[in-house]
């Protein structure tokens, strides 16, 4: 689950770190290296193997410092606005371990996934994130990720797992940091990615949906004055207040579909 908040204190970042806790809790004794590190004070929202940390950062050089210090520690997302929460279990188990009933902002992304190709771990879990405060859920499955992947390679750009995903994750956010925008970045992704899916992003600003040309794969809408809610099947909406009045449609093929916060 990736949550989108509030603009943090100026200057200061979020980043979600996840850790095996099975030989202990790693939390209290990483707080104290990355103080020492940074020389001053940092907030740990800790829960379970999941911690946020809030500070006053340079995004690379917190990067560098958790690769060669804390290998340990996993990094999940960055950003100025998003949390990333995302786990292996039943989910209304991981739900109830990071109490994600709790978590509030403006929009949210999540997803429940049926792994078909690379391992089940909570770095292949969705959302996928790349960059600061961009996120991807996917339903489906690439047939190229390998030709995507050595290409964004070349382009200096690091991968973390050998999920499909992953590739469509950092092959959009690649677009946005050269200048497209959202929509410019998904249209430039019919004729990059092969196969099928549905996509789900979000970022600071925007919640973006497209499905690929031949919408192999289940989406419905619910629009009403209140919110916008997204889900593969109906019956996840049902329960929402409103529901009856709502505007719900199928999305079209290759209809990029963007809402503004």
């Amino acid at each position: 689950m990736a949550a989108f908040s509030d603009d943090p204190p100026t200057g200061q970042y979020k980043l979600s770190l996840y850790a095996e806790t099975r030989a202990g809790d790693p939390w209290p004794m990483f707080r104290h290296r990355l103080e020492e590190f940074l020389q001053h004070p940092v907030e740990l929202d800790t829960r379970a193997n999941h911690a946020i940390l809030l500070a006053e950062i340079d995004p690379n050089a917190i990067k560098k410092w958790l690769r060669n210090t804390a290998p340990d520690i996993h990094l999940l997302a960055i950003g100025r606005h998003m949390t990333v929460y995302k786990d292996v279990g039943r989910p209304t188990e991981v739900s109830s371990r990071y109490a994600l009933e709790s978590l509030q902002g403006s929009h949210l992304v999540g997803h429940t996934r049926m792994a078909t190709e690379s391992a089940v771990t909570p770095e292949r879990a969705h959302p996928f994130t790349a960059g600061t405060d961009f996120c991807l859920v996917h339903n489906g499955s690439l047939s190229n990720p390998y030709s995507v992947r050595r290409k964004l390679e070349a382009e200096g750009i690091e991968f973390a797992t050998d999920n499909d995903t992953e590739a469509a994750c950092r092959f959009l956010e690649w677009r946005l940091r050269e200048g497209d925008s959202l929509e410019d970045a998904i249209e430039q992704s019919f004729s990059a990615l092969d196969g099928f899916f549905t996509f789900l992003m979000g970022t600071a600003e925007q919640l973006a949906l497209v499905r690929d040309p031949f919408a192999c794969k289940p989406a419905v809408v619910a629009e009403t004055s209140d919110y916008v809610a997204i889900a593969s099947e109906f019956h996840a909406l049902a329960h929402l207040p409103g529901i009856q009045h709502a505007h719900i449609f199928e999305p079209a093929p290759e209809e990029i579909y963007v809402w503004n916060v």
